[in-house]
């Protein structure tokens, strides 16, 4: 539900300004992806403790998503945000003044580490997991028909898709004025971010939240089949995001210079894949959630495929093009989809346990991947297709995707009845102190 003005009319859904914090947030991580293999050596760590600390961070919002998700709906968006943010403008702020220390050689070796992990993973990798989820509940909670819900999320992940485009231009162009100028403006971007929410963003009124958001288990029989897909996608593209440098500089034989130059260009060739995906096909398309999964998991497949094929810089573009344009399609499908099959008490825990799933492929793709590429160099990009073909194949054929709009009549009816049965529910948790349990939407 939306929250109201002082004269009592609903106030319009401030979707705008939680996918401007999602930009920021997004912004403010990807402006170090840059610079974040010449800090390494540049305060004396091994290449492989800075995948560790990173690997940390994917670990923390693994472990913290499903917390923040539901506590946007029993604290409220505005209270979770503004805790997230503040913590990761506090940690991005104690990660600059290390590293500009550990630049001097006044801290060294396992300190220099130990301090990484603890801000970069643990203190930003718990803030940056509050973001996702609640502005995906939020969007789910202000949205009430399928296209809108699918237009909102798809907003989500074109903002990130634009950070991850501007994160690489504006890190490149401020390395310019050396290592710390990108380091020292994450905390910034941060705290733009913790203004505006602080400032602009209303609260909902008391009786809007939910004191007990229901926790969904990854199990849950109208949510797994998305989780899967989610999963494999994200996965495959994990398996070829941290190689795709390797796989420049080897195919091309460039020297470290030009492989970041051309680097950049593939990278940004799949932002704008995602980004133009997420802002222009989807919201025209008036595609459904399986039918988004299927397109856009056979494209990005096709996309793999031809990543494969060593053939020269142009279709090393192309393919990477495709994958980012597939799963730009696919994405909406995957968080959409099963926001429109859970009640509204459930939208914080699944929102949640969508940023869970998004994170463990980053725990578990980067290590797999180089190691892969270590064995065979096409090993990991090949992995990663035979992953997107398990997952165009599950989508077309599962039946939860095929049944989907049996399932959606049968949630809405659900939640009509949940309407009118609130009153009810209400008395009967002041009576006994438990919550009445409710029939999940038939198969």
């Amino acid at each position: 539900m939306t929250d109201t003005t002082p004269a009592g009319l609903p106030a319009a859904p401030q979707i705008p300004l939680l996918l401007a914090t999602v930009f920021l947030a997004y912004l403010g991580q990807m402006t170090l992806n840059p610079i974040i293999a010449p800090l390494a050596r540049e305060v004396g760590l091994a290449e492989w403790q800075i995948g560790a600390t990173i690997s940390v961070a994917a670990v923390m919002v693994v472990a913290s998503s499903q917390f923040w998700g539901r506590r946007s709906q029993s604290w409220g968006r505005k209270p979770v945000l503004v805790a997230a943010l503040g913590l990761g403008a506090v940690a991005m702020a104690a990660f600059a003044v290390v590293a500009a220390v550990g630049m001097r050689a006044a801290l060294t070796g396992t300190t220099v580490f130990v301090l990484f992990v603890l801000l970069r993973g643990v203190g930003f990798g718990t803030a940056i997991a509050a973001i996702p989820p609640t502005a995906q509940a939020y969007i789910a909670d202000v949205t009430r028909d399928e296209a809108a819900r699918t237009r909102g999320m798809a907003g989500i992940g074109a903002v990130q898709g634009v950070a991850m485009i501007g994160g690489a231009v504006l890190g490149g162009a401020l390395a310019g004025f050396g290592l710390l100028a990108p380091i020292v403006v994450v905390p910034v971007l941060l705290t733009v971010a913790l203004a505006v929410i602080a400032l602009r963003l209303r609260r909902e009124p008391r009786h809007e939240l939910i004191p007990e958001p229901v926790r969904i288990r990854p199990t849950d029989h109208r949510v797994w089949p998305f989780l899967l897909a989610g999963f494999g996608m994200f996965t495959a593209l994990g398996f070829i995001q941290v190689i795709s440098g390797f796989i420049v500089q080897d195919r091309l034989g460039l020297d470290a210079e030009m492989t970041g130059l051309v680097t950049g260009g593939t990278l940004l060739a799949a932002g704008f894949g995602m980004v133009a995906a997420q802002s222009i096909i989807v919201p025209r398309s008036g595609w459904g959630p399986p039918a988004l999964l299927r397109v856009g998991s056979v494209t990005a497949l096709l996309g793999f495929v031809l990543l494969v094929l060593d053939a020269g810089p142009w279709l090393l573009i192309v393919s990477m093009l495709l994958i980012g344009l597939g799963l730009g399609i696919a994405m909406p499908g995957y968080t959409a989809g099963p926001t429109l099959l859970v009640h509204r008490d459930e939208q914080g825990g699944l929102a949640g346990l969508i940023g869970a799933t998004n994170g463990l492929t980053f725990v578990i793709a980067p290590t797999a991947s180089t190691a892969l590429y270590g064995l065979w160099p096409p090993l990991p990009i090949i992995i990663g297709a035979m992953l997107m073909a398990v997952v165009a194949l599950f989508v077309l054929l599962h039946p939860r995707f095929r049944g989907f709009a049996d399932a959606l009549a049968s949630a809405r009816e659900g939640a009509r009845g949940g309407a009118l049965d609130g009153a009810a529910d209400c008395a009967a948790r002041d009576s006994d102190g438990e919550r009445p349990t409710r029939p999940e939407p038939r198969e």
